[in-house]
């Protein structure tokens, strides 16, 4: 009998760990080809994964709750033919990612910034204790010195610091009643600290745990992540904001008259999602700086436009799957893409990939019955686009007899955006120009 070892395999873009939360075999269990072994979850999807060869199920080497680092060993199987089969395929490359980078040395910046994944580790030596991508960035971020993170003590598989451990340890040292040693005190003076934009700020509030028969409920897994990701956002990124209200009446009418057509032909609903979508794809390519990240001082100006669509799902928690090069769909491409991945939300069974890459999200705070709202932006991207509900208001129209009030179709658009690096013109400049393209809609469009 030869053994195989069933490792974590890359999911997507960026995703470099993920927690084990449900073992579907147990040790002695035959598993054939392709057949789902373990679910996973991690800060994108939830998954699962399958075996690549047939075999027995002989050693469980994670338990569940615990986490796995892309490329870790996780299981063992035996299987038929020679112990050679024991070789590995661990996947540590990941698609490659085409941007630009403005700002000086452009040369020297682009072989110096590279996706994370390339960098990504996949063992642990003895030499040197083993640092996930995400918590070496939060570090980084944090100001923590390589030997006051080596301090940490981690709660993972093998004592590995783990995202919620570092988050932990921040959150202490904002603590006055908890105060660190002083060889885990960074001797440097970091701006952070002068400014008093330290994580000092963010350090939890005391509050009451229970008053008056209060319930208290613990956060799933994805709330703490979404939780994490938007304090995150807010601390990166000065938010700033621009709002226009577009008359969408031809829009509106156009959608109503060919909806019934469209459903009995394509089986599906068209939705007003895709038809922003497209207004978007549009505007990003008039003006290709709102398409942009931010790496400290430089600006990554992405050469593909990816618009994420926040989707509430059934749970109440929020995922932003993502329409690849949206501008290079058709309106009826635009469509399927985006009822396909609602749906697969909304069922669970989104795959990690299809919530990678995003450049640009979009978010429909009208399907709540909302008229306005303010995003947070989605990092890391440079901004985020509301829509509010459709509503029917008098509006003063202009006519070659004059000025008249008439009954129209009207829309807030709300755009949130990095102050770092969109300035109010070029904000307001293109969520007006998504509003040309919504007001603008040809009446007689076949789709």
């Amino acid at each position: 009998m030869g053994i195989y070892k069933l490792v974590l395999p890359k999911m997507g873009e960026s995703v470099s760990e993920a927690t084990l939360t449900n073992w579907l075999k147990s040790v002695g269990d035959t598993i054939q080809e392709d057949e789902a072994v373990v679910e996973i979850a991690t800060d994108k999807v939830d998954s699962d994964v399958p075996s690549p060869v047939t075999g027995k199920l002989k050693e469980i080497l994670f338990q569940e709750g615990q986490v796995a680092q892309v490329g870790e060993v996780i299981a063992v199987l035996e299987v038929e033919g020679e112990s050679d089969t024991e070789k590995l395929e661990i996947q540590t490359e990941g698609p490659e990612e085409n941007y630009t980078i403005v700002g000086p040395d452009v040369e020297e910046l682009e072989n110096k910034v590279q996706p994370a994944q390339d960098t990504l580790q996949v063992s642990i030596t003895n030499e040197s204790r083993f640092y996930s991508p995400l918590v070496k960035s939060i570090a980084q971020e944090e100001g923590i010195v390589q030997d006051e993170l080596d301090s940490i003590v981690g709660s993972g598989a093998d004592g590995r610091v783990t995202k919620q451990d570092v988050l932990d340890y921040i959150a202490a040292k904002g603590d006055p009643n908890s105060i660190p040693s002083s060889a885990n005190r960074d001797s440097r003076v970091h701006m952070s600290d002068l400014d008093g934009s330290s994580s000092n700020v963010s350090s939890p509030v005391q509050v009451v745990k229970s008053m008056n028969g209060d319930e208290i409920i613990e956060m799933d897994r994805m709330r703490r992540l979404i939780s994490d990701h938007m304090v995150n956002s807010v601390r990166a990124s000065p938010h700033v904001f621009s709002v226009v209200e577009a008359d969408v009446t031809n829009l509106v009418n156009w959608r109503n008259n060919i909806k019934d057509t469209f459903k009995k032909r394509e089986g599906e609903n068209i939705t007003f999602t895709p038809l922003i979508i497209e207004a978007i794809s549009k505007a990003l390519k008039d003006f290709p700086m709102v398409n942009v990240s931010v790496d400290g001082y430089n600006i990554i100006k992405r050469k593909h436009i990816n618009i994420g669509m926040a989707a509430a799902l059934p749970t109440g928690n929020l995922i932003v799957p993502v329409i690849k090069d949206a501008d290079q769909l058709s309106l009826m491409g635009l469509s399927r893409s985006v009822n396909d991945l609602a749906n697969r939300a909304r069922t669970n069974q989104l795959k990690p990939d299809d919530t990678q890459g995003g450049t640009f999200t979009f978010t429909n705070i009208g399907a709540f019955g909302n008229i306005f709202g303010m995003p947070i932006i989605n990092q890391p991207q440079a901004a985020i686009l509301a829509v509010g509900t459709i509503k029917k208001k008098p509006a003063v129209l202009e006519t070659e007899h004059g000025d008249v009030i008439a009954i129209r179709h009207m829309m807030y658009i709300t755009m949130s955006y990095d102050h770092r690096v969109i300035d109010g013109a070029l904000g307001g400049t293109f969520i007006k120009r998504v509003a040309d393209y919504l007001e603008n809609w040809d009446s007689d469009r076949t789709i």
